[in-house]
């Protein structure tokens, strides 16, 4: 039927979109160490008659921070998966990253001092990885229940996410604006795709049940 088949298509390309957002956080911070390196290394204090430049080390902190949420939040998923209803997982985290991002964005036009950046920035990188762990998962839960082609697309999406950063870090070094408003522009980006990753899984459930799809597992 011509009708299930786009429905068909439309699950596809939504479930695209949801791949791509669940990697934006990592991607997007990574991509922009340059920034936060460049907000960081500017404090120096005086040692004797040598001035040395304070090294935050920003790049292993990230990592490190970035990796350990995800091991850990990954495994508490599994625990909790059954305690925790699909939407409240997956929706929340998409809200909670979204916050996350909004705040990230917000600090591009705010003067802080070094050690307090530094100190917020780990923080958000902290829980915005741990919330993309528990949102990763939830739909990687969900997609199996799925045929085949669904997980292939959602991977698909995951393997843009980079690309993706790249390309807004690209835009944002290429406009003819101020170091200051081109960061702005870039973290507005994953802003906005958020959303449409937000938008894209409430209608998930209309489309799923809407279309040939339908399955007594899927319960949508």
């Amino acid at each position: 039927d011509a009708q299930w088949a786009f429905l068909g298509w439309l699950v596809g390309i939504t479930f695209f979109i949801l791949g791509l957002g669940t990697l934006l956080p990592w991607n997007f911070f990574m991509t922009a160490s340059m920034y936060f390196n460049r907000r960081l290394n500017k404090t120096e204090w005086s040692n004797g008659t040598v001035v040395v430049q304070k090294e935050y080390y920003f790049n292993n902190w990230m990592t490190l921070l970035s990796q350990l949420p995800l091991l850990v939040c990954t495994l508490l998923n599994s625990f909790f998966y059954q305690r925790i209803s699909e939407m409240v997982r997956i929706a929340g985290s998409l809200v909670f990253i979204l916050v996350l991002f909004i705040l990230t964005a917000i600090l591009v036009k705010v003067t802080m001092e070094e050690d307090c950046f530094f100190s917020v920035t780990m923080a958000t990188i902290w829980f915005i990885n741990s919330f993309g762990a528990v949102l990763q998962g939830s739909l990687f839960g969900l997609v199996g229940l799925l045929p085949q082609r669904y997980s292939a697309v959602f991977m698909s999406g995951q393997g843009l996410a980079g690309t993706f950063a790249a390309l807004a870090m690209l835009v944002s070094i290429a406009s003819d604006t101020d170091l200051e408003t081109a960061a702005l522009g870039y973290f507005i980006t994953p802003c906005v795709g958020t959303l449409l990753t937000l938008i894209s899984y409430l209608l998930l459930p209309r489309l799923v049940s809407g279309s040939a799809l339908r399955s007594p597992r899927t319960g949508m």
